[in-house]
């Protein structure tokens, strides 16, 4: 736990005594929709820091980004969501940042309920919060192969964790500092939420889900196809059962 002079550093500047929270958006291709999400964060979290992982792209997402006023990291190229969401926890931890919450590029994420993300971190309550669409009233549809996996991913993990986690898959996250730390120092690839919370689990550190209202992606499409989706549910479903192997 840090100690009080530890956490001194890492808070708000201006003296109110709020922990100082960076919001860390990968995005790719994205230019479509980036320009409102940093608007709507900037409306929703005006004392946040932004910084946006351009993860490649080739639409011009990191000039618009950097043009409303984001920290922009350009990768060299498309390096996949895994290599972009350690760079910005690289970023975030030699930052000194202490709390940071994750957000996607495609506007489906509504910036004004990270305050349901940060809270638990800041009274202890979690190391990690997660972001679910299905908990509370309905209302998130997706398609049917997508659900299938979701659900397949979310008895699967509860399974590993010992405590029930409805959307694995949810990028809209919050992070303490000891979150930050490691994964700053390993990140797994590819499609690696649900991977991301076996390995929390297995650190020790303390996982909540709290209910949020998600929002079809305002533009551009979904990164996973039917067939995707398929080769995804393989792939991560191996992945998560060979964890208990590596160190």
């Amino acid at each position: 736990m840090s100690t009080p002079s530890e956490l001194s550093m890492h808070r708000d500047p201006s003296g109110s005594g709020e922990p100082r929270v960076l919001v860390v958006i990968p995005a790719y291709n994205e230019g479509e929709s980036i320009g409102d999400v940093l608007d709507r964060i900037r409306s929703a979290m005006p004392a946040a820091g932004v910084v946006v992982v351009d993860d490649g792209s080739e639409d011009g997402t990191g000039e618009i980004a950097r043009a409303r006023g984001a920290e922009v990291l350009r990768m060299p190229f498309n390096c996949g969501i895994g290599a972009a969401m350690q760079t910005g926890y690289l970023f975030a931890d030699r930052g000194g940042w202490e709390i940071v919450v994750q957000i996607d590029a495609d506007g489906q994420h509504d910036p004004a309920q990270a305050r349901l993300l940060i809270e638990p971190i800041r009274e202890g309550r979690a190391d990690l919060t997660i972001g679910s669409r299905f908990l509370g009233a309905p209302g998130y549809r997706s398609t049917p192969a997508r659900r299938f996996g979701i659900a397949w991913l979310s008895r699967l993990v509860s399974l590993l964790v010992g405590m029930r986690l409805s959307d694995p898959t949810s990028g809209f996250r919050g992070a303490g500092r000891k979150v930050i730390r490691c994964l700053a120092h390993d990140y797994p690839a590819d499609y690696p939420e649900p991977e991301v919370l076996f390995g929390l689990h297995r650190a020790g550190l303390r996982l909540v889900e709290v209910p949020v209202a998600m929002t079809p992606p305002a533009a551009g499409r979904s990164s996973l196809s039917t067939l995707r989706s398929v080769y995804y549910l393989f792939k991560v479903t191996l992945a998560i059962m060979m964890g208990p192997l590596r160190r």
